[in-house]
């Protein structure tokens, strides 16, 4: 992550702990939760007795959707983390046991004792998931909340990534924060996070709306092998909602979330910026950014790129492609890259 988008974080995330600040010092604007409290999530219905106490986050997204909520003390185990935490959150996190970087298994979230587990993928709990499936964990009392980001206008039903039917739009993430904060019966402070990422989500549009005009794009997140077709943003995910809030085309025209295609077909659509993914997870060879860059510089197809030989190529943390928080973040980013690149005009 380079300073200027971590100094961005901070001050965001800073503006944000004002805000919440404020709204908890205020009158309660928001409902107290009346419990049992059940709510419909990716197609069940999803009931809590009480406010949880012991959660289990399978997501980094929903790992600092919790934090972001003031949570943190009872999140008893993270997983499924693809870079640092966001900075306010490093001294909670680091008390949060990590039962693993990717996948955990059952047992390992089980031994944790949750009456909570939320999930940022189905495909890590859902019908076909590699932790377990939604009836394992209520046979044994466990209610399971699942990003809407991830479920809602999607297909998980063939496994993988899943195909989206629907685009994306922050208004998911902004349905699972205050899904999460009724959960908890923290509705003021879920409103507060909303109201401060809509606000700068709004700045963000207003400021480069029309910056990406006339610019083409393509984005990689990583590829199984250097030597395999890389996984690159469909239209319908978070970076194909940040190049529509950019005025960008994406030049890969599918549903699928993270489809494969070869180097070769990229090169023949002549994207005009190639934005590649940054991330701590060691996965694959290419999730590291230092291996994207110099296979970028070396490959024979994608060294003759015009976008790589003009230095047209923007670094973003991997977050921000996928369906979280951190979305509103990219296009900050973005933005920032297409106007130090010398592209928008």
């Amino acid at each position: 992550m380079n300073h200027a988008f971590a100094s961005r974080l901070r001050t965001g995330f800073l503006g944000l702990s004002i805000t919440v600040g404020l709204l908890s010092a205020g009158s309660a604007f928001a409902a107290a939760t009346s419990y049992p409290l059940t709510l419909q999530n990716c197609g069940q219905a999803v009931t809590f007795k009480k406010a949880p106490q012991r959660a289990v986050a399978l997501g980094q997204n929903s790992a600092e959707i919790l934090y972001m909520l003031g949570l943190g003390e009872r999140v008893v185990g993270t997983a499924v983390w693809v870079g640092p935490v966001l900075k306010p959150y490093e001294a909670i996190n680091a008390k949060v046991p990590r039962l693993a970087d990717n996948d955990p298994s059952f047992e390992r979230v089980i031994a944790t004792r949750p009456d909570l587990v939320a999930v940022q993928y189905q495909w890590h709990v859902g019908p076909k998931g590699t932790v377990g499936t939604v009836a394992q964990f209520q046979d044994l009392g466990v209610p399971v909340y699942t990003s809407p980001a991830d479920c809602t206008g999607k297909d998980n039903s063939g496994g993988g990534d899943g195909v989206r039917v629907e685009a994306f739009t922050m208004d998911l993430v902004y349905q699972e924060i205050r899904d999460l904060a009724a959960i908890f019966d923290v509705q003021d402070r879920g409103e507060a996070v909303v109201a401060d990422l809509k606000a700068r989500e709004a700045a963000a549009r207003a400021k480069v709306a029309a910056a990406g005009k006339g610019i083409s794009a393509v984005f990689w997140f990583s590829s199984a092998k250097l030597a395999t077709d890389p996984f690159v943003a469909g239209r319908n995910g978070a970076p194909g909602y940040i190049m529509q809030a950019l005025g960008i085309r994406n030049v890969i025209d599918s549903d699928e979330e993270w489809p494969t295609i070869g180097w070769e077909t990229i090169a023949r659509a002549n994207p005009t910026l190639i934005v590649a993914a940054s991330m701590d997870r060691r996965r694959f060879p290419a999730d590291d950014i230092a291996v994207k860059r110099d296979f970028l510089k070396t490959d024979p197809v994608t060294s003759l790129m015009p976008a790589v030989r003009e230095g047209h190529v923007v670094e973003l943390d991997a977050q921000t492609m996928n369906p979280t928080l951190r979305t509103i973040d990219g296009i900050e980013a973005l933005a920032d890259g297409i106007a130090k690149s010398g592209l928008a005009r």
